[in-house]
């Protein structure tokens, strides 16, 4: 990594004089997970820094255990659903625990205005955060001592993240660039066992993961199903899994009635740290636009992903063996929730089986 003293960055960071170091990420699964290397390259950069987090509750698995954060803190999004006075009790307590870490750095990685507030009341000698267009008015600007622009064309979420660390002087390597995810020996211990149980070993299954929070992401039922059944022709054993939410337990039923052969099916069974145990011991992973697709990735298991009208340069399975397959519809990636917003995306369900069931064999035969 290149020395903020051999580039021209005037007011470039000297992390020799930072003690300790707050990043906020209020987002979903996938989206923090992204956010691990920036740890990773600040501990490799300044080992002395302590560094904590600030995350929603349900995502701290993405980031606790992570050898170079010290404190995971996070904010419960039942709070909103609270009396006033009790939410205000549960964000002073937050507060105060902040503020007796005396932050020198707070690197802020949304457009929420609380990094903003956060700025101000921990009062760090250096904060960090992204121009954004909708918040162009003095209090964002003046809460923050960094700010940094982003270009307009796509760019992968990691390096936006990374990013930040650009703008303070710090130029991390790509080798230094990966994602981080510790499932811990619990949840690994627990996958071993339930994967003797199905009689199942590492690199003896294929991991496939067919839903999303957003089921527009998500490919056809009966297209599932045929691939599966193609691959389980050619000698292979399936594991299935889905979050907990009955949406995508619902989808999971009907791809599992669709389908003859016996799968294994582990949906709504799992945690997020015992996925992680799971894909790290699968052959391939198969998802769609997910925070499985990142964990996968963080995990080091070649992956196959479908994207529809999300952006695959910015979401993309991140420095891992992969196939990325999209459709050749000119109006993607539009971001939106289905064509017309009606909850089904022409671009991702006119992909043909045999196209995935190629990339996935592909995948497997390149290891």
């Amino acid at each position: 990594m290149a020395s903020v003293f051999d580039h021209p960055l005037k007011d470039a960071v000297d992390l020799s004089s930072v003690s300790r170091a707050l990043l906020v990420k209020l987002r979903h699964h996938g989206d923090v997970l992204l956010t691990s290397p920036v740890f990773s390259v600040l501990k490799r950069e300044a080992p002395h820094l302590e560094l904590d987090a600030l995350v929603y509750g349900e995502t701290r698995d993405m980031l606790s255990l992570h050898p170079a954060i010290a404190n995971v803190y996070a904010i419960d999004r039942a709070w909103k659903r609270e009396t006033p006075w009790t939410r205000l009790r549960h964000e002073w307590r937050l507060l105060k625990q902040l503020r007796a870490r005396r932050y020198d750095l707070l690197i802020h990685l949304t457009e929420s205005y609380r990094g903003a507030l956060l700025a101000q009341w921990l009062a760090p000698r250096v904060s960090v955060a992204q121009r954004y267009p909708k918040r162009r008015g003095r209090f964002w600007h003046g809460s923050f001592t960094h700010l940094y622009s982003i270009p307009a064309k796509p760019r992968h979420r990691v390096e936006l993240h990374l990013d930040a660390l650009r703008r303070i002087g710090i130029y991390p390597a790509q080798e230094e660039r990966g994602l981080t995810l510790v499932p811990g020996p619990e949840a690994e211990a627990s996958v071993e066992e339930l994967l003797r149980q199905s009689g199942l070993a590492r690199g003896q299954f294929i991991h496939l993961h067919p839903t999303s929070r957003w089921l527009f992401k998500c490919w056809e039922i009966d297209k599932y199903a045929a691939l599966i059944a193609a691959l389980q022709a050619s000698g292979e054993r399936i594991v299935l899994t889905a979050a907990p939410a009955e949406h995508e337990l619902q989808f999971v039923r009907a791809v599992l009635a669709a389908v003859r052969a016996p799968v294994i099916d582990l949906s709504g069974g799992l945690s997020l740290k015992q996925l992680a145990a799971l894909t790290a011991r699968a052959k391939c992973y198969i998802g769609v636009d997910s925070a499985p697709m990142h964990i996968a990735a963080a995990m080091g298991t070649p992956t196959v992903v479908l994207f529809g009208p999300s952006g695959d340069l910015e979401w993309g399975p991140w420095q891992v063996r992969s196939r990325v397959i999209t459709s050749l519809h000119s109006c993607r990636p539009c971001g939106m929730d289905g064509c017309a917003n009606g909850k089904v995306s022409d671009c991702l369900v006119d992909i043909p089986v045999a196209q995935v069931l190629d990339a996935v064999r592909g995948l497997i035969a390149a290891a």
